[in-house]
């Protein structure tokens, strides 16, 4: 399967994106999908996750209350919704495809990994 993450730019801070993470040459409605980010010199994080069939969600404690993750499985497509975004949120983020339907945040449980947007937060 092939991810293509789109949807990143420029933000202020305090506002909104929305990411969005497509799927190709193979549906991965049956697994669950997972955002990351790495900011300049910082390991790669877990952001949000989201089982196959949408109904669970896990998120990184430092956007919990602010970024939403869901999916249209119809679409082959899952979405990173970031409200009230920090600059702190500066990074390339990433969406991975899990090995099976259920989240996880552990970077060795994804298989697939698509090649990224940026997202920069302006304070």
């Amino acid at each position: 399967v092939q991810l293509q993450a789109y949807g990143g730019g420029l933000g202020q801070a305090g506002g909104s994106l929305r990411l969005s993470c497509a799927a190709s040459r193979r549906t991965f409605s049956n697994n669950a999908v997972g955002w990351f980010r790495q900011a300049p010199g910082k390991e790669r994080e877990f952001v949000a996750a989201i089982d196959w069939s949408g109904g669970f969600t896990s998120y990184a404690d430092s956007v919990k209350g602010r970024f939403t993750v869901s999916r249209d499985n119809r679409k082959n497509t899952v979405y990173l919704q970031m409200n009230d975004l920090e600059p702190e949120d500066t990074a390339v983020y990433y969406c991975a495809s899990a090995r099976g339907g259920r989240v996880t945040s552990s970077r060795n449980e994804y298989a697939y990994w698509g090649q990224g947007t940026q997202v920069t937060v302006s304070s």
